[in-house]
């Protein structure tokens, strides 16, 4: 047959072949839509980028005296956690990417802690130190993470599509992704997140992780000195004893725990304490609440308060009646304030006025607004008769949120409760109102609910000479009183670094009378 011939007819039945391949009727399996396929290699990058971070992105390295693991790990909101086992952990908004940094503590160095120790004076180099060893750490954690998406999208890739260009293309998707996230961690990264850390973990621990709030704000130089205090309170607790050490605050700061609504809860009073012990309280504002009906036969709950270690400055809430007002004026330690009184305690003038509304129960139609805004009010024209006497008040004290506002202008802090939740708000006079939650969880109400609330108290810092506000911690119980907690430190606008500094008290301390 003539080779021409044979040419022809093969040509046709390809040109028959292909027509029935790609025709209308083909039975073949069609390749799938465009979109299907961007879908299905994005999860192919984010799954192997993933696995491979798992597996091999993380670095060894040591920063101070402690041995550290860092991992970038995938994340909605991005920051930093740094784990400090078994204390617990400290979460800051370093940045906002979707990458966080975990930070383990692994070990203490035995050596290079003893050497801090005998050595004290070289703290002063540890700052540079560690950010030189933070800085290396980053830098290696950040080829590793490279070469681990770039490795485990293209395997992934390979073992899916089994075509080299298909994950190779994975590969660089991956990578792509990755200097997309690092270049939006850079772009919102926040030295200042230290300054305002959050603690979940051991409650005694607290303190001594999260630090000193004058420390924080006065010796702050940006980051590197935060970063030194950080690691050299966690050299503290890993002390050749293996126990946590004593709390030493910075004597220039009182500290002042803000309890309410403990509404009968005896486990408030073993929280309080060791709050009272672990951050050396100097005095307690209770605002109101404590009991839950006010009967005399509750009375008997309110005698630990004498033995707490700080002074109780206390108001009535509307759940305590005149007879628990009269029981706690008879105990030792106890400063009840009402219808503006003031004390000086501890160095600090307070004044306050108790809910003129008593409702133990729901049978008590509540009289409204009306009378929290006249409580107010008396509260406010004392304010100006103890400013215009020489003996301004540092904080104020009410129930009810609505009489606390009425102050505003008058002091330059005024604390509440009454609704069960945290509220901070700078009213625009210049007040700062502070509500807090229940110290008590709800008090024995709680345990009909789905859920038990929280336990809330607070801890604020304030200037030994100026009364200023420096900072607060909220502290955050399980319900019930459990032992961990969550520990957040909070600034005012006014201190943080680079703010100026506050004004002068309006007379000097040494003018103050009880």
């Amino acid at each position: 047959m003539p080779r021409a011939v044979v040419r022809a007819a093969y040509h046709r039945v390809l040109r028959h072949y292909r027509s029935h391949r790609t025709g209308p009727t083909s039975t073949l399996v069609h390749d799938p839509h465009p979109y299907v396929r961007a879908l299905g290699l994005v999860a192919v990058v984010l799954l192997g980028a993933w696995l491979g971070l798992l597996i091999v992105g993380s670095v060894r390295a040591p920063v101070g005296p402690m041995d550290t693991s860092m991992t970038l790990r995938p994340s909605l909101s991005g920051g930093t956690k740094i784990n400090v086992s078994p204390l617990g952990a400290l979460e800051l908004d370093s940045h906002t990417a979707p990458i966080r940094l975990d930070v383990d503590v692994d070990q203490l160095d035995p050596v290079r802690a003893h050497a801090l120790v005998e050595h004290p004076e070289r703290i002063t180099g540890l700052q540079e130190e560690i950010t030189q060893d933070v800085a290396d750490g980053t830098r290696e954690l950040a080829l590793r993470s490279c070469v681990a998406v770039v490795a485990g999208a293209t395997a992934l890739g390979l073992a899916v599509y089994r075509r080299p260009r298909r994950a190779l293309a994975a590969g660089g998707l991956a990578l792509a992704l990755l200097a997309a996230s690092g270049a939006s961690a850079f772009a919102t990264w926040n030295p200042k997140s230290v300054l305002e850390p959050r603690f979940s973990g051991l409650l005694t621990s607290a303190p001594s992780v999260v630090g000193n709030a004058r420390s924080i704000v006065s010796e702050f130089d940006v980051y590197q000195k935060e970063l030194a205090l950080l690691v050299t309170n966690v050299t503290k607790l890993y002390d050749a004893t293996s126990t946590l050490p004593t709390y030493q605050p910075d004597p220039g700061t009182m500290r002042v725990l803000h309890v309410s609504d403990i509404h009968l809860n005896p486990a408030a009073w073993e929280i309080i304490r060791s709050l009272v012990e672990q951050y050396r309280i100097d005095v307690i504002i209770d605002s109101g609440d404590t009991m839950d009906h006010g009967s005399a036969a509750e009375n008997g709950f309110l005698d630990p308060i004498s033995d707490l270690g700080a002074p109780y400055v206390w108001v009535r809430g509307n759940h305590d009646s005149q007879v628990t007002q009269r029981y706690l004026q008879r105990l030792k330690n106890v400063h009840v304030l009402d219808k503006g009184r003031a004390v000086t305690v501890a160095g600090l003038r307070v004044a306050g006025t108790g809910d003129p509304q008593f409702t133990p129960d729901r049978s008590v139609v509540a009289a409204g607004d009306d009378a929290e805004l006249a409580a107010g009010a008396e509260l406010a024209a004392s304010l100006r008769e103890q400013r215009r006497a020489g003996t301004p008040v540092d904080i104020a004290v009410a129930h009810n949120p609505v009489a606390a506002r009425q102050t505003d202008g008058e002091v330059p802090l005024v604390l509440a409760g009454h609704v069960h939740r945290r509220e901070t708000e700078v009213l625009p006079g210049g007040t700062r109102i502070k509500i807090e939650g229940s110290t008590g969880g709800g008090g024995l109400r709680a345990v009909q609910n789905d859920k038990p609330e929280k336990v809330r108290a607070s801890v604020l810092y304030l200037d030994r000479d100026t009364r200023h506000l420096q900072a607060w911690d909220e502290i955050t119980l399980g319900g019930l009183g459990l032992t961990t907690a969550e520990v957040s430190r909070h600034l005012p606008d006014d201190n943080q670094p680079g703010a100026p500094s506050p004004s002068p008290p309006p007379t000097p301390s040494a003018a103050r009378s009880p």
